[in-house]
């Protein structure tokens, strides 16, 4: 399972667009609700309803998770004490950690992007504690996919169908929603 934290003042096209891509895929992803309960308002004002909460987060099933940006989303993110908890325990399991925009901070400032390349909306580079900075605007190293924000949801969710379920997968995924020539 794929589980995508929300929080109030989350960027709502960097949690829905990646969301939209891994359903496409036949990927099982749950919204979690943090904070708050079910009810989340993004930045942008609009109110979506989690499919959990925080309570019922499954640590024990956990294949990815993914932290979108957005302020004060990614502070409410970080400032929680199981959002915290689900990242440690997806790095000791080896399970995919998804961050876009200001989120890859969060993992910067737990020491998880050292030595790795990551990159962030322009202005959290320094947030990225130990990372090799990336021009790039999705950045795969390992375990962690971080991307550069919501310019390029459509992008870091199809990385992380890559991550997943493969190449062809999320190529098939792209050409579904745009003919290229």
């Amino acid at each position: 399972m794929v589980y995508l934290f929300l929080a109030d003042g989350f960027e709502i096209i960097e949690a829905m667009a990646p969301l939209d891509m891994l359903t496409r895929a036949g990927i099982d992803v749950k919204t979690v609700g943090v904070i708050t309960g079910e009810l989340v308002k993004a930045s942008c004002g609009v109110e979506v309803k989690a499919d959990i909460t925080i309570d019922s987060f499954d640590f024990y099933d956990v294949e990815g998770i993914i932290l979108p940006g957005g302020m004060p989303g990614t502070l409410n993110l970080e400032n929680s004490t199981a959002v915290q908890k689900a990242v440690d325990n997806a790095e000791n399991i080896g399970a995919l950690i998804c961050a876009i925009c200001a989120a890859p901070s969060i993992l910067g400032h737990k020491g998880l992007l050292n030595g790795k390349e990551a990159t962030c909306f322009p202005g959290f580079e320094e947030a990225l504690e130990g990372a090799e900075l990336s021009e790039s605007y999705v950045v795969r190293d390992g375990n962690i996919i971080t991307a550069r924000g919501a310019g390029v949801c459509i992008e870091f969710g199809l990385e992380i169908v890559k991550a997943i379920k493969g190449k062809e997968t999320a190529l098939a995924i792209k050409k579904s929603i745009q003919k290229y020539d």
